[in-house]
């Protein structure tokens, strides 16, 4: 099978996504990417490892992207990137270290049910009430790191955490937005050089054209192919309705997740 038309076409659908409803692809390239890397007989043990490490090197790239965009409409706050980015580099390179030492099935289980987390917070647009403020230094340090943690583990931009942590904060939701897009950045950038250090320290010898935990050949094509996209999405987002796609994504959601946990056990 030609895998680097799989990974092209996944590329192209994550970044339309990304544009059309403004989130992550994590979610939906690590189950992909899983299914993929089993059909190569990869080692078993090392699949989801490698997927996670993969996906947050592609996110390195759209994420880039995404934060020119919201800077360039005044959107990021960047007082508040500055006391979590701490915060979220640590959580992040430890949340990367402390994956390298789970297994396979470990790891799989936290990744469903953030999934299915996702999920639900999608499809009934749950946003916490803003009932206080900004925390000080050191408890942006604490929720940076935490978001960073978590981020890492399930391989996404961290939005999903920083945008409703924002929002509990008073801030208004197109900073938090753009704020949590910044914040994506050093996520994506720390969590890959930590799947990359982590999966390098191993003995067990990985797939060829594996830097670490990061498959270079899907890395390349998937990013390629989603910052191409990424722009139509956007455009789109502004011409139709897409609460039902939003609805059709999350369902989408739910059966790769279904899928992932049966295949743990």
């Amino acid at each position: 099978m030609e895998w680097w038309l799989v990974y092209l076409l996944l590329g192209a659908v994550v970044g339309f996504l990304a544009g059309l409803l403004g989130i992550g692809g994590g979610l939906v390239i690590v189950p992909v990417l899983v299914f993929s890397f089993t059909a190569q007989d990869f080692p078993p043990d090392r699949i989801l490892h490698l997927a996670l490490g993969t996906t947050l090197a592609t996110i390195f790239f759209t994420s880039l992207a995404s934060l020119r965009m919201h800077h360039a409409h005044g959107a990021v706050n960047w007082g508040i990137v500055k006391y979590l980015v701490p915060g979220v580099i640590l959580g992040t390179l430890a949340g990367s270290t402390l994956a390298g030492s789970l297994s396979t099935q470990v790891l799989g289980i936290i990744f469903v049910i953030f999934i299915y987390y996702a999920a639900t917070q999608m499809w009934f647009n749950l946003r916490p009430p803003s009932t206080r403020a900004l925390p000080g230094t050191v408890g942006m340090v604490v929720a940076g790191g935490v978001i960073g943690a978590l981020s890492s583990l399930v391989a996404i931009g961290g939005g999903i955490l920083t945008v409703p942590f924002l929002t509990l904060c008073n801030v208004k939701l197109q900073y938090a937005i753009g704020t949590a897009a910044a914040v994506g950045f050093p996520i994506a950038a720390a969590g890959a050089l930590g799947y990359i250090l982590n999966g390098m320290a191993q003995t067990q010898p990985l797939p060829e054209y594996s830097l670490g935990y990061v498959y270079l050949p899907a890395l390349g094509w998937i990013a390629a192919a989603s910052m191409l996209t990424a722009p139509l999405g956007a455009y789109t987002t502004h011409r139709m309705q897409t609460t039902t796609l939003k609805k059709i994504f999350v369902v989408l959601l739910y059966l790769l997740g279904t899928k992932m946990l049966l295949n743990l056990f």
